[in-house]
C-alpha cells in the first residue's frame, strides 16, 4: 500500500495570492516548494484511489480508466473543485464515495457528468473495496466530514483531514486497534494558535499521544504554519507533508 501527498496546502495553498513574503516568492519561484490543495493517491494490487479532488489539473494526471474511483472526505470547495471541468468529459462513469451531504457544492450532486456519486460512507461501516478495507471515521469540521481507515494485508494508515481533534468515537475505534504504520493528519496552524475546523500543532501532538502511531505526517498545512516550519523544527515524530511525499507500508 502506498500513499501518495498530491497536495498538502490549506484552502489557500502555497504561494498564497497576493502575499509578497520571502516564502511565497520562494514557492512562486520553484513550484515545487508549494503546496497544492490537499489530495492524496493511495495505490495497492494494482489499484488506483483518488482522495479528495482538489487539484484543478485532475483531466491531465489522471488518463480516463486509470482511476478505480475516487473518495471525498468532504464537499468543500478546496476538495471537490476539480470535478467541475472533469465531469463534462465522456470518459465512462468513474465511482465517487462520498459522505451523505445533501448540499454537495454547488451543482456537482445535480449534474454529474461522468461522475458516479455514491452517497453511502458512514462512521464506521466498513466496507471492502478489492482487497483494501475502508473504514470512514466521524471528524469534526464545519460540515459532514470523513477521514478514512485503511487496511491492506495487515498494514494499516489512516488519512484524516480536515478535523479539528478527534470525535471521541473515532478516537476510540482507532485506539482499539493496533498502534497504525502510519497517520497522516490535519495541521493546519503551529503551536500556541487555536484555529478554526482544524487542528494546530498542539492538538496533532495531543492526538499522538493518544494514538501511538509508528509514523505521523502533517498535511492541510496553512500558510503561516508553512513560515514556520521553514524556520523551527518538529517535535520527535513529527513530519511535515510536501507535494509528491510517498508513504508506503509494509
Amino acid at each position: 500500500m502506498r500513499l501518495t501527498l498530491l497536495g498538502t496546502g490549506a484552502a489557500g495553498g502555497m504561494p498564497l495570492y497576493g502575499c509578497d513574503c520571502a516564502d511565497c516568492r520562494q514557492a512562486l519561484a520553484e513550484p515545487k516548494l508549494g503546496r497544492a490543495p490537499c489530495s492524496a493517491l493511495l495505490e495497492w494490487g494494482g489499484h488506483r484511489l483518488l482522495l479528495d479532488a482538489g487539484l484543478m489539473d485532475l483531466h491531465r494526471r489522471f488518463a480516463p480508466g486509470s482511476l478505480t474511483g475516487m473518495l471525498l472526505t468532504h464537499f468543500h470547495v478546496d476538495h471537490v473543485q476539480g470535478l467541475f471541468h472533469l465531469r463534462w468529459g465522456p470518459a465512462a462513469p468513474i465511482p465517487v464515495w462520498c459522505p451523505s451531504d445533501p448540499d454537495g457544492c454547488a451543482d456537482l450532486l445535480k449534474y454529474p457528468g461522468c461522475l458516479d456519486f455514491r452517497p453511502e460512507m458512514a462512521h464506521d461501516k466498513t466496507w471492502q473495496l478489492h482487497d483494501l478495507h475502508i473504514t470512514p471515521l466521524d471528524m469534526v469540521h464545519s460540515r459532514p466530514t470523513l477521514g478514512y481507515l485503511f487496511e491492506y494485508h495487515g498494514r494499516r494508515l489512516a488519512y484524516l483531514t480536515d478535523t479539528k481533534g478527534l470525535p471521541a468515537h473515532s478516537l476510540v475505534l482507532l485506539q482499539a486497534l493496533p498502534p497504525l504504520e502510519a497517520l497522516v493528519i490535519d495541521c493546519s496552524f503551529g503551536p500556541g494558535v487555536e484555529g478554526r475546523n482544524h487542528n494546530g500543532l498542539d492538538q496533532v501532538m495531543t492526538l499522538c499521544a493518544q494514538l501511538q502511531p509508528a509514523r505521523t505526517v502533517l498535511t492541510h498545512i496553512g500558510h503561516d504554519f508553512h513560515r514556520w516550519l521553514q524556520r523551527h523544527p518538529l517535535p520527535r515524530g513529527l513530519e511535515a507533508g510536501y507535494d509528491d511525499m510517498a508513504i508506503a507500508t509494509g
